[in-house]
């Protein structure tokens, strides 16, 4: 059984919680800032930390049922202290802790689950939706999947460094990683580290990419010569991958609403070595209107619910709702509509989402299909975490006549 002696650590895990879930902050960023004000604590007490706070967030519901109580601000380390019972972890009685009665706790153990939805540790509105879309045979296999937590991939930079080099490069820095099957560029940490403070990352020889989103460029159809926009671009991962793809060449115009996003991906090309990518903000409809009929490849990498990267945003299951998601289902229609208009003749649009869910993807492709005959259906891709083990995504490839 492991024995927890420090105090801190149980007050980092309940403020970054508080964060977390009661307000509008992400939770990789509240956990960043925590390890970032406590540089004291070790390797060891971070991964704790970390760990703990993800996993309470990822199993809330399941942890409520055990505790008997709906977490909130107040009782935050009761729920703390029923995970550390669950998970046989020793706890001193701490001023924090008083109150909590490890019996009634313990009973509650051996209940069964009254429902999936507590069970799997997801809303109940989420379970009827993910039915709905996936089938009563289907929906259970991808939760179980999205309920693990993320594995760290590296997709290697090759514009710098082959896998093979790079592989030699991390086993010198004692990052020890795996290849992964079907996956050119992709290698997996076999053990969790903080590989930004690497010198291979310093160096640029790598990016943190999961293996479903590395598939996205390979997809594209990319040749050297080409003129690429990536309209929904983001801090530009995916335009990294093109860029390294395109060997240095062509043209890449990445586009965003956040200007933050933009300067994050100069950063990021900088270190990469790539400079084919030119940056636009996407600040008014004449963005839009000015690149008209002139992209060989239009990426729409398009904003979605993110119900295929569950397992890498566990606080998303509480943040989101049924609202948001038709919110959402709308403005992929409106991007397809007024961004397909980039893709000259004979040019490609390449839409994707990182969700598992129909009516963001197929159906969202025959309804555009069904609007604009100017274009051909070539092929699409469903990935699913319950088949390949990493983030769920989607991407289908048409054909402008």
């Amino acid at each position: 059984m492991k024995k927890l002696e420090h105090r801190n650590l149980v007050i980092g895990i309940h403020d970054a919680l508080q964060e977390a879930l009661f307000t509008d902050k992400y939770a990789d960023k509240v956990i960043e800032q925590i390890l970032k004000k406590n540089k004291k604590w070790g390797s060891k007490d971070r991964a704790f930390v970390a760990e703990t706070f993800y996993e309470i967030i990822r199993w809330k519901k399941r942890i409520e049922f055990y505790s008997g109580k709906e977490l909130n601000p107040t009782n935050l380390y009761n729920i703390i202290a029923t995970y550390f019972l669950y998970k046989k972890i020793d706890f001193p009685i701490w001023e924090e802790f008083k109150g909590f009665y490890h019996r009634k706790v313990k009973e509650r153990f051996k209940l069964n689950f009254p429902s999936k939805s507590i069970e799997h540790s997801i809303p109940k509105w989420m379970e009827k939706l993910l039915i709905e879309e996936l089938g009563e045979n289907s929906w259970e296999k991808e939760i179980i999947e999205l309920n693990k937590p993320a594995k760290q991939v590296l997709r290697t930079n090759t514009l710098k460094i082959t896998k093979d080099e790079l592989i030699k490069e991390l086993e010198a820095e004692n990052i020890q990683v795996q290849q992964i099957d079907g996956y050119d560029d992709a290698l997996e940490l076999i053990e969790r580290k903080n590989v930004f403070i690497s010198e291979s990352f310093k160096k640029g020889y790598f990016e943190m990419q999961d293996a479903s989103s590395q598939l996205v460029a390979n997809f594209m159809e990319l040749d050297e010569k080409m003129r690429v926009v990536d309209a929904c671009a983001g801090a530009g991962g995916k335009s990294l991958h093109m860029a390294s793809l395109m060997k240095n060449k062509g043209q890449i115009i990445a586009m965003d609403i956040h200007a933050w996003k933009l300067k994050e991906l100069k950063l990021r090309a900088r270190r990469a070595g790539v400079h084919n990518i030119q940056t636009k903000i996407i600040s008014d409809t004449k963005a839009i209107k000015r690149l008209e009929n002139s992209a060989d490849r239009l990426l729409l990498d398009a904003p979605c619910s993110g119900m295929g990267v569950l397992r890498r945003n566990p606080d998303s299951k509480w943040k989101l709702n049924p609202e948001f998601i038709e919110r959402m289902i709308k403005t992929q229609e409106e991007i397809l509509q007024s961004y397909s208009k980039i893709v000259k003749s004979g040019g490609k649009l390449i839409y994707a989402t990182c969700s598992i869910l129909p009516s963001e993807n197929r159906k969202q492709i025959d309804s555009f299909l069904e609007k604009n005959s100017n274009f051909i259906f070539e092929d699409d891709q469903i990935i699913l975490p319950s088949a390949t083990n990493y983030d769920g995504f989607y991407m289908a490839r048409m054909r402008k006549k």
